[in-house]
C-alpha cells in the first residue's frame, strides 16, 4: 500500500512538472491546478484561497467558466468550495441538480447546472486544523469520481497545499505572482464598498457585504463591478434610508 501511495505521488509531481516544463517554467499553483483537472478528465477547476483566516477567494481557475462560478460562489457565499473550506473535508456533489444539492445550495446549484455543470468535487487544502483554500474540480457530467480519480484528487490537494507554504510555514512566494495589484485592489474594494453601504443604511459591515452579493446576484453583475459602482456613488442600493439620502442629494445638485 506504501508503495502504491509512494508511486501515486511520484506520478502526480510529474504531471505537475510536465505541465510546468512545457511552458519552461517552475511547479507553482497554476500548474497543480492545471494538472489536476487533466487528470481527472473535468471541464476545468479552480482554487479559492482563504489566507490568515480570513474570507475564502477565487484565485485560479483553468478555464472562464470555472472562474465564474468560483466568483458566484464567493458572491453567493455558498458552494462545495465554501463548505469544503468551513469543514476540512471534502465535498463530493455529485449531481447539483439533485433535491439534496438543490435544498443545501439554493442559489448556487441552480446557477451551476445552467452553465452545464453538473458535479464539483472540493478538497480542503491545508493540514489538521490549518485550512488555507480549497481545490474543486468541475464536471460535465453527474456522477461520482473513480476510486484512483478520487485518490489522485486528494494527492493533488496535498500537492497544492505543500506549494502554498514555504520554509517559514507563511504564504509562498507563488502566491504573491497570483494575487496581483489587480485582484488584490479589487478585494480591498468590496470591503471598503460594504464600509460605505453600512454607514449609510446604518447596518453592520457584514450585513452591508450581504446587501453588496445579493445585487450582483440579481443584477447578473460580478461583485467587484457593483462594489466599483457604488464608491463611485453611481449605485446606491435599495434602502428606505439610502433612498431618501439620494433624493436629498439630488435636490441639493437642482438648486
Amino acid at each position: 500500500m506504501e508503495r502504491v501511495d509512494q508511486d501515486r505521488g511520484a506520478r502526480v509531481w510529474g504531471a505537475i512538472d510536465a505541465a510546468a516544463r512545457i511552458d519552461g517554467g517552475l511547479p507553482s499553483l497554476r500548474y497543480a491546478v492545471s494538472a489536476c483537472s487533466e487528470a481527472l478528465s473535468a471541464v476545468g477547476a479552480g482554487l479559492s484561497m482563504s489566507p490568515e483566516a480570513g474570507p475564502y477567494e477565487p484565485l485560479l481557475a483553468t478555464t472562464s467558466e470555472v472562474g465564474v462560478l468560483e466568483e458566484l460562489q464567493f458572491t453567493l457565499g455558498q458552494g462545495p468550495s465554501a463548505d469544503a473550506i468551513a469543514s476540512g473535508a471534502p465535498v463530493l456533489a455529485t449531481d447539483l441538480s439533485a433535491l439534496d444539492a438543490v435544498s443545501r445550495w439554493p442559489a448556487f446549484a441552480p446557477a451551476a447546472a445552467r452553465h452545464g455543470v453538473r458535479g464539483i468535487f472540493a478538497f480542503p487544502i491545508g493540514a489538521g486544523a490549518a485550512r488555507i483554500g480549497a481545490l474543486s474540480i468541475y464536471r460535465r457530467q453527474a456522477g461520482p469520481l473513480g476510486g484512483d480519480q478520487l485518490l489522485d484528487a486528494l494527492v493533488y490537494a496535498d500537492a497544492v497545499f505543500v506549494l502554498a507554504l514555504d520554509d517559514r510555514h507563511g504564504l509562498s512566494a507563488d502566491l504573491d505572482q497570483v494575487i496581483d495589484a489587480a485582484f488584490t485592489a479589487r478585494r480591498a474594494e468590496v470591503h471598503q464598498a460594504a464600509g460605505l453601504v453600512a454607514a449609510q443604511q446604518r447596518i453592520s459591515v457584514t450585513d452591508a457585504l450581504a446587501l453588496l452579493r445579493a445585487h450582483a446576484f440579481s443584477s447578473g453583475s460580478p461583485l467587484h463591478v457593483i462594489a466599483t459602482e457604488v464608491m463611485a456613488r453611481r449605485l446606491f442600493l435599495n434602502g428606505d434610508h439610502q433612498e431618501s439620502e439620494h433624493a436629498e442629494n439630488e435636490e441639493e445638485d437642482e438648486r
